[in-house]
This record gives C-alpha cells, sequence and structure tokens, in this order.
C-alpha cells in the first residue's frame, strides 16, 4: 500500500509516537445545529456523560501529555515553546464565547500539521513551522486549533463515537496506567500508550460542519490578534493544493476527515474578503529566527540534515535583512549541534552583521561560550542578554546555568527563585535547576522538595513521590517533616485521581 502523507491542518493519524497523542476523538458528520445540544449519545462508561466536563477532558489531556514529554518526538525547547505559547494565548484572548486554557508544544515531524489534543493542549509539528511563509500562515494554523477547544469539538466527540472506537480508547487509558505503574520512567510503555492512541486516530476525524466552525472561530481570534486574515486563505490554498497533488496515493480518507473542499475554501475566502481592512501584519523577528531553528530542529538523519544546510545556505545568499540573519543563525545552530564551534561561531558572526541582534542570537552566544568552557564570558554575555530581554525565558535559564557554572550557586538560586514567581507555571525547568543548585550547597533536603516540584509539573507524580520521601527521610526537623508529609499526601492523591481517571476510560 501507497502510505505517502497528506498535508493538512489538524491531521490526527500520525506514525508513531507523541503526534498519536491527539487522540482526536472527533465526531461523525452532523447537523451544525446539534453541537448545542448533544441527545442521544452513547455511553462511554462511567466518564462519560452528555458532555464532558472541562475539568474532567483536562485531567485526561494532562494524563497523556505526561508521558508524552518524555517522547522523543517532544521538543523540550524553552524558545520554541514561549514563542508558540504566547502566540496561541494571544489568539485565545480573542476567542469567541470566552478565553479557553491552551498549552501551545512543539512536536519534531516535517509533516506539515498541528493538532487538538483532549483539555486544549495543540501540539504544533516542526514541519509546519517551515512550511509558513509568513506569521499570518502559522497563525493562521493554531487559531483554527483553538476554535476546536472553543467549540469542544474533541470532548463532543468523545461522548459521540462509536462502541469500536471507545473499546480502542480504553486501550490507551490501559496503556497509560501501564506506564504510570512502571513509576513514570519507562519509555517503552509511555510510546507504546502513543501507538495505541495513534490506531485509534485513524477512524476518527473531525466533521465537516467542526471543521468550517473552527475556520470560523479562528478567522475571528486571526483578525482580532491583528494577523492578516489573508494568512487563512494562503495557507489553506497551499495545504489544498499539496492534497491535489497527492490525490493518487490513497487520499481518500484523508479528504473525508479533514475536508479542505471547494466549498470551505470559498466560505473562508469569502469571509476574507468581507473583513474590515486593517493595517497589515508585520512578521516579528521571532518569527524568521525560530523558523530556522526548526529548520534544525526536525532533521533526524544525515540527508534531511544536510538538505537543511543547503537550504539555509540558498537563503542566506539569496534573502536580506532578518531572513538572512535567521539563515546564517540556522546554520550556526546546525554547527553548534554538530560540536563545530569555530563553524557556529563565524556563522553567528555572519547572523550579527551590521549590528543586528536578536535574543535568540544572544541565547547561542552564551551556549558558544558555555561549550568552550569559557564560564566568566558566558556570564558576561548572559548578564547582558537578559538586561536586554528581561522577558526572554531562554536567556533566563541560560543566566542561571552561567552562574552554576562559574560556582555561583547562591546566586544561582536566588535568580531562580525569582524568575519562579515570574516564569514558574510556563518553565518546570526553573525547579530542576534550583535542587540543582541546593544540592550543590549543602541544602539536599530543599534540592529533593524542588525536584519534587518539578516532577508534579510535569505530571511525575510517582517519581514526586519517590523524592519527597528521600526528604523526609533525610530531615531532621519535625516541622520540616510534617511540611513534607502533606506534600507526599497530596502527590499521592494526585496519582490517585489520574488512576481512577484512566480506570474510568479504561471501563468504558
Amino acid at each position: 500500500m501507497n502510505r505517502r502523507k497528506k498535508p493538512s491542518i489538524c491531521s490526527i493519524a500520525k506514525r508513531g509516537a507523541i503526534v498519536g497523542l491527539s487522540v482526536a476523538l472527533a465526531m461523525p458528520a452532523i447537523p451544525i445545529s446539534a453541537w448545542a445540544q448533544p441527545v442521544g449519545l452513547p455511553s462511554m462508561g462511567a466518564a462519560s456523560a452528555a458532555e464532558l466536563s472541562p475539568a474532567l477532558e483536562r485531567s485526561l489531556g494532562e494524563a497523556i501529555m505526561a508521558q508524552g514529554r518524555r517522547d522523543p518526538t517532544y521538543v523540550d525547547d524553552s524558545e520554541l515553546s514561549q514563542y508558540l505559547t504566547t502566540m496561541g494565548r494571544k489568539l485565545a484572548a480573542f476567542a469567541p464565547g470566552g478565553v479557553p486554557e491552551v498549552e501551545m508544544f512543539g512536536v519534531r515531524d516535517p509533516e506539515i500539521n498541528a493538532f487538538a489534543m483532549p483539555g486544549g493542549f495543540i501540539g504544533v509539528n516542526t514541519g509546519l513551522i517551515v512550511a509558513s511563509a509568513s506569521e499570518s500562515e502559522l497563525a493562521a494554523v493554531l487559531a483554527h486549533e483553538i476554535g476546536h477547544v472553543v467549540q469542544r469539538h474533541i470532548a463532543r466527540g468523545m461522548t459521540q463515537q462509536n462502541q469500536n472506537s471507545m473499546v480502542m480508547l480504553a486501550s490507551l487509558a490501559g496503556a497509560l496506567l501501564a506506564a504510570l505503574a512502571g513509576g513514570g520512567g519507562n519509555l517503552a510503555v509511555g510510546v507504546a500508550a502513543f501507538g495505541q492512541a495513534a490506531a485509534i486516530n485513524r477512524q476518527l476525524g473531525f466533521s465537516r460542519d467542526a471543521e468550517r466552525e473552527a475556520d470560523r472561530a479562528g478567522l475571528q481570534m486571526l483578525t482580532k490578534a491583528g494577523y492578516d486574515a489573508e494568512g487563512m486563505a494562503q495557507m489553506f490554498g497551499r495545504l489544498m493544493n499539496a492534497s491535489r497533488l497527492n490525490e493518487g496515493a490513497g487520499g481518500g480518507s484523508w479528504a473525508s476527515t479533514h475536508p479542505l473542499s471547494i466549498e470551505r475554501m470559498s466560505d473562508v475566502q469569502n469571509r476574507v474578503r468581507n473583513q474590515s481592512p486593517v493595517a497589515r501584519h508585520v512578521d516579528s523577528d521571532d518569527f524568521w529566527y525560530i523558523r530556522a531553528k526548526m529548520r534544525v530542529v526536525q532533521g533526524r538523519d544525515a540527508v534531511s540534515l544536510r538538505t537543511a544546510g543547503q537550504q539555509l545556505q540558498d537563503e542566506a545568499q539569496a534573502l536580506s535583512g532578518v531572513r538572512k540573519s535567521a539563515a546564517y543563525y540556522g546554520l550556526a545552530l546546525q554547527a553548534f549541534q554538530r560540536n563545530n564551534l569555530a563553524e557556529a561561531e563565524r556563522n553567528w558572526n555572519l547572523a550579527s552583521a551590521d549590528g543586528r541582534s536578536s535574543a535568540q542570537l544572544a541565547k547561542l552566544s552564551v551556549d558558544i561560550a558555555l561549550a568552550r568552557k569559557e564560564y566568566p564570558r558566558a556570564l558576561e554575555l548572559a548578564q547582558a542578554g537578559t538586561k536586554r530581554w528581561p522577558g526572554y525565558r531562554a536567556l533566563g535559564i541560560a543566566y542561571a546555568q552561567a552562574l552554576q557554572s562559574v560556582g555561583r550557586h547562591a546566586d544561582a538560586q536566588e535568580y531562580l527563585r525569582a524568575k519562579i514567581k515570574q516564569w514558574g507555571s510556563d518553565e518546570p525547568s526553573l525547579y530542576q535547576m534550583l535542587a540543582q543548585s541546593e544540592d550543590r550547597n549543602g541544602k539536599p533536603v530543599a534540592a529533593r522538595r524542588d525536584q519534587a516540584r518539578f516532577y508534579v509539573m510535569t505530571g511525575a507524580y510517582a517519581a514526586a513521590e519517590s523524592q519527597l520521601q528521600q526528604a523526609r527521610n533525610m530531615s531532621t526537623d519535625f516541622y520540616e517533616q510534617s511540611q513534607i508529609d502533606v506534600q507526599i499526601k497530596e502527590v499521592k492523591d494526585k496519582l490517585a485521581e489520574e488512576r481512577q481517571l484512566l480506570e474510568r476510560f479504561k471501563s468504558g
């Protein structure tokens, strides 16, 4: 069978790991009026209701993400996370009917795709970022996915599926339970769980009405957030053309589950034409630097890395301004990954020609200095970078690393605690770094408590409990032990709740 992949907007059928997360639990085609009051929905067991509650849906998404963060395709990158999250929240602020809770994350995959999961978690493939010709095109796809979240299509789909799909969902819940039983550290079990999710996705897809609803909600968010409405029509047109070119490769299922039909395309184009004229959106410099970085990040083998390098070289020669700088930045990153620090610095200098600067370039300069073990210089560069871009989280993390590299662990702790108050909910790694400095400074109990906080924030409750038990055994202070006992109980309760939730889905 020819398995050539189809570019899609919210394609969820993925080969392998985390992209299979999207349990996309979508629904059969039903009249658009039925979304307001779903009736006659089949039960999926104790976790099912006419409409899955937002809290329950969020809990399921968190349970899936707890495993997904350990998947090899999950992009654990502070720069990408901040960029996508900032864009996603900017769009969601203009969502019709209230601001949804959304969390964006990157997936290392060259396919042009983004997907919504239960609870407002939205995955964005590196391939989508690289393929976007403008920031508005990327924002259009994210807005479309947020549209699915706003309309609660996933939750409604989960309560409207046939029995076969429910059996497969129960299998996914069982795999996640198996991962929990392994203490949250068994990667093989986690990947098996996403294999189950991928199997579910092969049988599911959003209905045509759901896709239109997501288009309309997304277009509203896109324009109100200040992006170009044309971005949606342009991206959809590109995806539709790509699909048409691949039509002979078993594409019937893609067309039926993600229908970029002529009617839907016309609807978007008509709405774009009817938009009131607004000032044209200017792409941010961040977009071009992040795009170049993702071109490098998504390379998995020698061939794809060579191709990425050639594409960046071509752009560096043909383009000008920030796009030329971003191309050289990508080449510098690629050289840095190969540990060719001399070439990395040469391309960094080309990226910084004519006095051009960016937070991304500043961060890379710190990384190069750290790799060369030039720790005082790394600290100097990081200090200057955080002063110029105080809100850029990756630079803040680099500054803390530089403090640690010169042995200033007391200063690192003070800095990290301040940043935890500012960024803690979006940067769990700050707790992990704080634990490292505390351990180096002879504070093993505090170190394990903060490491436990990192595990709690990433959903690894069993690992958090283990850290807290170690902390309690090390402590000789009664009051401190009492505080740790409370923390242990809270973690055990969270772990029990997650197991109970998954058991309910498994028993469906």
